[in-house]
């Protein structure tokens, strides 16, 4: 092997690299052994005579002693050390095919010993099958035209260094000052490429020997054949240079991914990008990178030099097994240092997605594709609508020029809450040529990744969501950028309670919530605006068609009767049965039609139904037997106050105390009562106060001349009643969106104390 070698004393260093690469002439090293300059292309090997076995290397001590002192006193002296060589000359390679090549050898050139060659290489064939179509070459052969040369040089360098018995660190800074042209990256991967050659060509002569006469009689002369019947000795050291080959694998491919990250961000130049990139102590992981390969290129070589001979030694476990720690400690510190880099860079994109979001929404436009476009993202799907009565595929353009509501929710939807919707949307559009059928619904899931991962339970239950809906939704919740995830909460409000945002036909927003609306006026409330809904406020008044609307159709029926209503709510049966008995012999008492409706109370469970079911078979009043109908009656009173809060009105407004009033009563464990009569006359009252008025009815009956005065004498009697213990609590579930600093007791007009409340779904 060593009469082989084809050396030049001529050839300068410069001539490592092509001549059409712009390099700088490196000082030659000082050899630890002769102290003499070495040319790195005057290398030679010594014929003749069989290099020492690397153990009984070390036992000689010298330099090697000195140097592995000098690393444990001083490892910043070593970073300097290591440093000191680099003086990149500005070229940019990438050396990632190379790479590829690299670990394909590694991965072919799997250990086989004689007793179980065969059965290795059909294991690494399983492992490897298909692996010619996965490697990427192109740019291989570019990247080649480069560093061939300078692999070919490290090679011999390698042989010659370790055959002078250099040490493994002299032999690594004597690479590093070779090499100081190229970036870490490159260093490493050229060192790397030198050993994979040795490597991959002494497997390929173990591999082949029993089926290719030609690698047979090679490796009879190379003595392989004996050597590899020294199982015993020669299988545990090569898994374990199999497991620091790994971790050089690794350590290599985060180098090279640092590399990119200065390179191809548009992020890099941050300051503290830099400094978390600096905090990774790259020259340091290349280093060792390549002393690894340096230590296992020595080995081989005193392997095959020593033959049969070879004895394995404590050292040199020891070292291979040191090597492997310290590179997967080196490992596990630049992931963590990637996965930060990866991380403020993601944050920087999104930061930079959501400032040009708030420019794009702020300014106008021709139609709203292009708003649509920045919040669902199509670029590599052309239809990222999904049509849920159709039940097909859409793109951005079904949207254009329209108005638009964008239904933001998350995958918890309520049941309640979806039919009310839904019915809503189907009566909306049964009429497609009214104006206010003119729009459309677009669903977007608000999932955000960052709080919790995508799961295959997710991916069911959004499946399922969508498949229940009519109108347009996004395709998938990953068609929605983190940056709009946080637009739609921060500048939308969103806070888990489902929202209805408004965009005009040129993709403006006119209403970031106009939920309320169509849970008050329905599509009365079209197109969704802000100065719509002040209109629709301007022209109400409080009666008893804006608090029941169409909970039950019989009510606007006793409207045009002429009849007196009375809505009343509340959980606790006896004082239902009271109430009703009272109010109907007040009624005959004063020769009044009056009906009763039963709407129970908030999210009505199985105690409401009990009721429902003992008030129809007692026939105490009517009920409303659709829970949902229920749900919806105290759903669209919440609506209202939140919606008539947000209006230029004082605290003393009439129709907003009301809202408040009815809201008090429902936060309470008593019963309650509305009485009206048309749409012009209202009273309301707790229930023990209401229940005192009527069993005292004989005292101001004479107040009830007809018929026609009975509510404004009730109240009368109500009013009088009151007093500062007779004070509310309002208690609103799901706070979301705006909620006013601010709320007056409605009994005596005091500010009400603001707490936090904590329910569970039990009765």
């Amino acid at each position: 092997m060593a009469s082989n070698m084809n050396t030049n004393p001529a050839v300068t260093h410069h001539e490592m690299v092509p001549s059409n690469m712009n390099t700088k002439v490196i000082n030659p090293v000082m050899s630890h052994d002769s102290g003499h300059h070495i040319n790195p292309l005057n290398t030679k090997i010594i014929n003749n005579s069989v290099p020492k076995p690397l153990a009984a290397t070390r036992r000689r001590g010298g330099d090697h002693d000195h140097h592995q002192m000098f690393i444990k006193s001083d490892d910043n002296a070593l970073i300097k050390h290591i440093e000191d060589s680099h003086s990149p000359d500005g070229r940019d390679l990438n050396v990632k095919p190379l790479l590829h090549i690299i670990e394909d050898i590694m991965l072919r050139a799997a250990p086989a010993f004689p007793d179980h060659l065969h059965g290795g290489q059909a294991q690494a064939q399983a492992h490897l099958e298909g692996l010619e179509h996965k490697v990427p070459h192109a740019g291989l052969t570019e990247i080649l035209s480069y560093l061939a040369y300078p692999i070919h040089t490290i090679t011999r360098e390698l042989i010659s260094k370790c055959s002078n018995k250099e040490d493994v660190h002299s032999t690594t800074m004597a690479l590093l000052h070779l090499l100081a042209n190229y970036s870490w990256d490159v260093k490493v991967v050229i060192t790397f490429a030198a050993f994979a050659q040795q490597y991959g060509e002494f497997w390929l002569l173990v591999h082949q020997c029993t089926t290719d006469p030609l690698a047979k009689s090679v490796s009879i002369l190379k003595d392989l054949p004996e050597i590899m019947e020294r199982t015993d000795v020669l299988k545990p050291k090569f898994d374990a240079i199999t497991n620091l080959i790994n971790k050089m694998l690794d350590v290599t491919k985060c180098i090279i991914e640092f590399k990119d990250l200065r390179s191809t961000s548009q992020y890099a130049i941050t300051q503290e990008l830099d400094m978390l990139i600096n905090k990774a102590h790259i020259s340091t992981a290349a280093y060792w990178t390549m002393r690894s390969a340096v230590m296992c290129a020595a080995l081989l070589l005193n392997l095959i030099a020593t033959g049969h001979e070879y004895i394995s030694s404590t050292s040199e476990d020891w070292e291979i097994s040191s090597l492997a720690h310290k590179l997967a400690n080196m490992m596990d510190h630049l992931s963590k240092v990637l996965e930060l880099c990866y991380q403020k860079i993601e944050e920087k994109r999104q930061q930079d997605a959501f400032e040009a979001l708030v420019r794009l929404l702020k300014t106008p436009h021709i139609d709203n594709v292009k708003t649509f476009s920045a919040l669902i993202y199509s670029k590599d799907d052309r239809l990222p609508l999904f049509h849920g009565t159709l039940k097909r595929r859409e793109g951005l353009d079904v949207l254009r020029r329209k108005h638009v509501l964008l239904l933001l929710s998350d995958l918890d939807i309520a049941t309640q809450e979806f039919f009310v919707l839904h019915h809503m949307y189907e009566e909306s559009k049964a009429q497609p040529s009214r104006p206010e059928s003119q729009y459309e619904v677009v669903w977007l899931p608000v999932v955000d990744k960052n709080l919790s991962p995508w799961t295959e339970a997710k991916q069911m239950k959004f499946e399922e969501v969508q498949s229940t809906m009519p109108w347009y939704s996004v395709a998938h919740p990953s068609m929605i950028d983190p940056a709009v995830i946080r637009y739609i909460k921060e500048i939308w409000g969103f806070n888990k309670k489902p929202q209805l945002v408004v965009l005009d036909p040129q993709g403006k927003e006119t209403n970031n919530n106009a939920y309320h609306m169509l849970w008050i006026w329905g599509s009365l409330a079209f197109p969704y605006t802000k100065s719509r809904e002040e209109a629709l406020w301007r022209e109400q008044t409080w009666n008893i068609e804006l608090l029941a609307d169409s909970i039950d159709q019989n009510i606007f029926t006793w409207i045009g009767e002429g009849k007196y209503i009375c809505l009343y709510g509340g959980e606790d049966m006896e004082w239902i049965r009271s109430f009703t008995t009272m109010a109907r012999a007040v009624a005959n008492a004063a020769r009044i039609p009056l009906e009763m409706l039963y709407v129970g109370k908030r999210n009505p469970k199985e105690r409401i139904r009990r009721n429902n079911a003992v008030i129809h078979a007692e026939n105490l009043s009517h009920v409303i037997h659709d829970q949902t109908l229920i749900w919806f009656f105290w759903e669209r009173l919440e609506s209202m106050w939140r919606s008539r809060t947000q209006q230029d009105i004082g605290e003393t407004d009439p129709i907003l105390q009301e809202i408040v009033s009815i809201l008090s009563f429902d936060g309470s464990n008593q019963g309650w009562a509305v009485f009206s009569r048309g749409l012009a006359e209202m009273t309301r009252g707790k229930g023990d106060l209401m229940v005192q008025v009527l069993r005292n009815f004989e005292h101001w009956k004479h107040e009830v001349t007809d018929g026609t005065v009975f509510v404004p004498a009730l109240d009368r009697q109500l009013r009088a009643l009151h007093s500062p213990h007779h004070c509310t609590r309002l208690v609103l579930p799901g706070i979301s969106g705006h909620i006013p600093e601010r709320v007056v007791c409605t009994e005596c007009g005091r500010p009400m104390e603001k707490f936090i409340m904590y329910t569970c779904c039990n009765e």
